[in-house]
């Protein structure tokens, strides 16, 4: 699948659009889910799918073999979910870490009522700054310092996004735990 993939970059980057519609195959799919976890809207996720594609296939000739095709691919996806949310309005602000306050994380363990469907639910309850940090972090697995590219803020907001996130997940979780208990 690797060396299908790489013949079919080979010939995009010479403009063969019958190799792109096959990287686009392989790919919607998966590359769809992503924009569905960012935008919550089918269309608007379709429509920020397209675009990055787009934006790959004309930019294709800047891919390096250093990361994968999905991973290079995946990140155009996100940047383009955010230029949406960006464009609604969605603004990351600079925080002061000195008035988070910090809790004891260990202790709180729920038993296999909360299934991996419930966190990801619960993640999109939050509000939408922290629910960006906490997916590219959570979900995604970008540290900080790509967060801090990607959204264009400092590490440290990062941090703290998704520190409080993280305490409004756990807050929410432990109500669904609750809940489910009695």
């Amino acid at each position: 699948m690797q060396n299908q993939i790489k013949s079919l970059i080979t010939a995009s980057k010479k403009g063969n659009q019958v190799a792109q519609m096959q990287i686009y195959d392989s790919y919607c799919n998966a590359i769809f889910t992503v924009a569905l976890r960012y935008l919550n809207n089918e269309e608007d996720a379709k429509d920020a799918m397209q675009e990055g594609f787009l934006k790959a296939f004309l930019n294709i000739e800047t891919y390096q073999p250093k990361a994968t095709f999905g991973s290079w691919l995946k990140r155009i996806i996100i940047n383009q979910c955010l230029d949406v949310l960006k464009k609604n309005q969605l603004r990351f602000d600079d925080v002061e870490v000195s008035d988070l306050q910090i809790i004891d994380e260990d202790n709180w363990h729920f038993d296999n009522t909360i299934t991996k469907q419930d966190i990801l639910y619960t993640i999109d309850q939050l509000s939408d700054k922290y629910k960006i940090v906490v997916k590219l972090y959570l979900v995604e697995g970008y540290d900080h310092e790509e967060i801090s590219e990607i959204l264009e803020i400092p590490v440290k907001t990062s941090r703290t996004h998704l520190r409080r996130g993280k305490l409004k997940l756990q807050e929410l979780l432990k109500v669904k735990y609750n809940e489910a208990r009695y």
